[in-house]
């Protein structure tokens, strides 16, 4: 080691408990004070341990050392760097010090949690701090790098949470480019007919917000757009946002309806009315649509398939039709994006036995929202696929799709109140007889086991077991035209046949179909399942590892309406934050390049996950962006020439704290060299 350099420095050494968490397995008072004689070579002048070091009064006493004992640097042995390194930075920075002179080692997850023998871990505890000591004296000053906040912010999708978003960002006096894929805004919810648990018409507490989003001065809306490209870093992002032409003249246009009236060709709706009704050619998805212009579906029009017809334009009485209409594509600058791109619905074709697509009176959860709602094919009318016969009995399955190994292990939360929902409605609109087949019913928000209580009084029937198969396949008399549910009842602990005259499936939510082509697109990732990856599941699920990229509602993983609204004024707020402030101070850990050693061989500009590297054809080197760069040291490992350096992470740096751990693992001193020798046995 550098021990010229290591003893000019004077370390603190603080362990912390963290409860049990780490003193359970982990002696931690025999760490520290074999800390406070073992490593006073290296520097350390002062080793005390605490119980919660990461509380008021564990900071103060790391500030206090600091001030008093002049400590040049600190070492923290605690939980992982991503959970409290700032927090540690922050307590050396009120007392003075540099806070990218402290170093947090983490002995909780990579010790006590995944140790069982306490010697052992003491043992590895001590050398994972040593490493952290030698390192901390190679540390150097930083200053974070800042840049200025445009004051623009992009949201991606229309749905309720991107609405939140917009419009509590626009209440705010700042400008909102809102991006929707879809010719209205609204997403899920515009399709629903009541809300859990306080059945709410949807449409009712949605639409006042849409109208809002489509008049708001400070919103700029547009729909049928999609972003195509995203370059830059927080505070200044140039998007590409593609529009596909409507083929209608939105200054001309009144929201008539006109057109569609006239239009004679009927398709089916797979959209909006999940197949079960019909729209024309020239369309708007539903009544309350906001933009109010209707598109022309190129796909289905006469005038496009044979270049005859023209009747939206022969009766539109403002002259608003525009075939020749093409795409635009815009390019905008803002400082701050939020996705709240929404989520799919499980296809329940993925799973035969429950008769989807095959048996004609399976349904799925969204069909049901349609059959239910007013404004659907049926009026509201609870209704059998001839759209006329009532059920006399309905079947409604949870769990399609969620808690399942084989399609997706994880709860879609909304499932069970959607399904008790169905449940009250079927019970009020026609009477029949109702069975939930569920495995563990989840009611935990504010009101909803109450709501589950009001169903079980109305009559409902609840069978706890999975569901075998859906047949047609009549053996008994009554069954004829039934569809017969075979189930498990684990709370009578037997097999049950039930006849009914419905089945609603109760779908799963998962992540849209093109989530990882977003997530490349906005340099964010994705879970093993496809939502898109928060920065801390607990202490920042609006944030992203990608600094300026939000993330809102069910894009991160599923949610009910209440939740995705919350979570919409979170990322709002945290934007509104970032804009008052008017500039961003961005972590200095950064790589750059040796222009004198760069071959010019561009291997790194090919792997930087960020797009973060430039390369100079006149002069054949590489160069980094530090506001792009976000420190993850993939070009640094690549670059065959060694030409590129990481702050922070510096080839001494590293050396150091692998030579400081392998110095002292079990108790022994070794040395690199020795390690190697022996072929890497200890």
């Amino acid at each position: 080691m550098n021990e010229e350099k290591t003893g000019r420095e004077r370390i603190g050494v603080y362990v912390c408990h963290c409860g049990t968490n780490i003193s359970a397995v982990v002696n931690v008072e025999e760490v520290s004070a074999w800390a406070q004689e073992v490593l006073a070579d290296q520097g350390v002048i002062v080793s005390r341990d605490y119980k919660f070091m990461c509380s008021s009064l564990g900071q103060e006493l790391i500030e206090q050392d600091i001030q008093e004992k002049g400590l040049t640097r600190v070492v923290v042995a605690a939980c992982s760097p991503h959970l409290h390194e700032q927090t540690f930075r922050g307590a050396c920075q009120r007392a003075g010090l540099n806070p990218f002179l402290s170093e947090l080692v983490s002995i909780r997850e990579q010790v006590s949690w995944v140790h069982t023998d306490k010697e052992k871990a003491t043992s590895k505890a001590k050398a994972v701090l040593a490493g952290g000591v030698a390192r901390v004296a190679h540390h150097e000053p930083l200053e974070p790098l800042s840049v200025p906040i445009n004051p623009t912010t992009l949201v991606v999708g229309g749905g309720i949470a991107g609405i939140q978003t917009a419009l509590e960002i626009a209440d705010s006096g700042q400008k909102v480019i809102l991006v929707e894929r879809e010719p209205s805004i609204g997403g899920h919810m515009a399709q629903f007919d009541k809300t859990f648990p306080t059945l709410d018409c949807a449409a009712c507490i949605l639409t006042p917000k849409m109208v809002t989003v489509g008049s708001h001065p400070n919103i700029e809306l547009m729909s049928w757009s999609e972003v195509e490209r995203v370059d830059g870093y927080v505070g200044d992002f140039t998007v590409t946002i593609r529009q596909k032409p409507r083929f209608v003249d939105t200054e001309l246009c009144t929201g008539c309806g006109i057109c569609w009236e006239k239009c004679p060709k009927q398709v089916v709706d797979e959209v909006f009315e999940a197949g079960l009704g019909y729209r024309k050619a020239i369309y708007t998805p539903f009544a309350q649509a906001v933009p109010k212009y209707p598109v022309i579906d190129r796909e289905n029009c006469t005038y496009f398939i044979n270049g005859k017809c023209k009747a939206c334009e022969k009766f539109c009485p403002t002259g608003a039709i525009q075939f020749d209409q093409e795409e635009s594509v815009t390019t905008v600058t803002v400082g701050n994006i939020v996705l709240a791109t929404g989520f799919d619905l499980f296809d329940p074709r993925r799973l035969p036995q429950y008769g989807y697509g095959r048996l004609a009176n399976v349904f799925t959860n969204l069909e049901f929202e349609r059959l239910c709602n007013a404004a659907g094919p049926t009026n509201g009318e609870v209704a059998l696929r001839d759209g006329v016969t009532r059920p006399k009995s309905v079947g409604i399955i949870h769990c399609v799709g969620s808690r399942d190994r084989h399609t997706n292990n994880y709860c879609s939360v909304i499932c069970c109140m959607a399904s008790l929902k169905f449940a009250h409605l079927v019970k009020e609109r026609t009477g029949a007889e109702v069975y939930n087949f569920y495995i563990d019913m989840r009611t935990a928000y504010k009101d909803y086991d109450e709501f589950y209580q009001r169903v079980l009084g109305e009559g409902v029937k609840f069978v706890r077991g999975r569901v075998a198969e859906v047949t047609d396949a009549a053996r008994l008399p009554g069954e004829n035209g039934k569809l017969i549910i075979q189930a498990e009842d684990t709370l009578m602990s037997k097999q049950r046949r039930i006849p009914v005259d419905m089945v609603i499936l109760a779908a799963g939510l998962e992540p849209r179909h093109d989530a990882d082509e977003v997530a490349h697109q906005f340099g964010i990732s994705c879970s093993s399942n496809g939502w898109f990856i928060e920065k801390h599941p607990k202490l920042d699920p609006i944030s992203t590892m990608t600094e300026g990229i939000l993330i809102a509602g069910a894009a991160q993983g599923p949610k009910d309406i209440p939740s995705s609204v919350a979570q919409g004024a979170a990322a709002a707020a945290r934007v509104l934050s970032r804009i008052g402030m008017g500039k961003f101070a961005l972590e200095p850990i950064r790589a750059s390049v040796n222009e004198a050693q760069c071959s010019g061989c561009r291997i790194c500009n090919d792997l930087c996950p960020f797009n973060a590297i430039l390369f100079h054809e006149e002069q054949m080197v590489s160069e980094i962006n530090p506001a792009l760069c976000q420190g993850c040291g993939t070009c640094v490992a690549a670059c065959p020439a060694g030409a590129i350096s990481g702050t922070g992470f510096s080839n001494e740096q590293v050396m150091a704290q692998i030579e400081g751990i392998l110095t002292y693992s079990n108790g022994h001193s070794l040395t690199p060299e020795l390690v190697f020798a022996e072929g890497g046995a200890r």
